[in-house]
């Protein structure tokens, strides 16, 4: 399992492009009350993912790579573009 970079340099800035949206009413494990599930956690190569219900993202060090969207069973997580935010100029 990854782990993250230790202080600023496992951070990314305001380079990436997407982002993960949680729907926490979609999500199993905040539905079941459990720590149940968590491919999120799991399949996330930079750790930046935390267990809980729902599990928590630490968008400071989230590369927008997409793959806890795609692991996700119940399709709880969306990647939206950062521009939706705010934060990035294309």
């Amino acid at each position: 399992m990854s782990r993250p970079s230790a202080g600023e340099a496992g951070r990314t800035g305001d380079w990436r492009s997407n982002r993960p949206v949680l729907n926490a009413e979609a999500c199993l494990a905040a539905k079941s009350g459990k720590v149940t599930c968590q491919l999120c956690w799991s399949y996330c190569p930079d750790a930046c993912i935390a267990q809980g219900m729902p599990p928590e993202i630490a968008l400071e060090y989230c590369k927008g790579c997409g793959i806890c969207a795609e692991e996700c069973p119940s399709g709880a997580i969306e990647m939206v573009p950062e521009r939706e935010h705010g934060v990035c100029e294309l």
